[in-house]
């Protein structure tokens, strides 16, 4: 790299902690390419831990690269909604776009003067740990928001997962919370039909979407209910 003499070096997602050697080599640094507003969100899952934490905003921030873990000054942001169908796999789509335009904006205008780097405030610093295998089973007596929260923070890995007469079911995608009118055990079906499984979390109802049976591809609610009897008042979790 050293023979290269390279202007600047780009790292998108490389997943370790370059070198102080590394680092010292391009005339503008090592540019990286963060799915946050930094200094939200250090680390590995932002994505992820965004959605799961309820936030309404994230983004992409293009930051100059040091030896700490996303401790980097910051040279430009740019601010995307969290919807609340989003999954993170489909905010990373949306926020791979914008982090490519946003690095292409920051190249652009190095060396001009118009890239002001700033240091990160680390009193409001929060950390994205790496999702863990661990996370999946989903806890029913959770509240409904938590649990929609988790499942979409979850796809497309590992993908919460719950289980139905000894059977792991994992649940790709949730709809709409509702009220649960007559609230019984969490993890009870209360309805299973075409619009989707509406199950009783710890306050309200959760309507799922999209289930996997082991062995099994994913389903939308109308073709898993084809296949398999699930029924009203039958327990998800046991």
């Amino acid at each position: 790299m050293a023979r290269l003499n390279p202007d600047v070096v780009v790292v998108v997602a490389y997943g370790l902690i370059l070198p102080p050697a590394v680092l010292a080599i391009p005339r503008h640094g090592c540019l990286n390419v963060h799915a946050s507003l930094l200094p939200r969100w250090r680390g590995a899952a932002p994505i992820a831990r965004a959605i799961e934490a309820g936030d309404l905003e994230t983004g992409i921030t293009i930051m100059q690269m040091e030896a700490g873990l996303d401790t980097g000054p910051m040279l430009l942001q740019r601010s995307a909604p969290i919807l609340d169908t989003d999954t993170a796999d489909s905010l990373e789509e949306r926020l791979s776009i914008l982090g490519a335009e946003a690095m292409i904006s920051a190249i652009d205008h190095l060396g001009t003067g118009e890239l002001i780097a700033r240091p990160q405030d680390s009193a409001k610093t929060t950390y994205a740990a790496k999702l863990q295998k661990n996370e999946a089973p989903i806890d029913w007596s959770q509240t409904a928001l938590q649990l929609h929260r988790k499942i979409r923070a979850l796809n497309p890995w590992p993908v919460a997962a719950t289980y139905w007469r000894g059977q792991t079911l994992r649940v790709w995608d949730v709809g709409t919370i509702e009220p649960a009118v007559s609230p019984t055990v969490p993890g009870t079906i209360i309805a299973a039909d075409a619009r989707g499984l509406r199950v009783q979390t710890g306050d309200g109802l959760l309507n799922i979407h999209r289930l996997q049976a082991a062995g099994a591809r994913a389903l939308n609610a109308r073709e898993f209910l084809n296949g398999t009897p699930m029924r009203p008042g039958d327990r998800l979790g046991t």
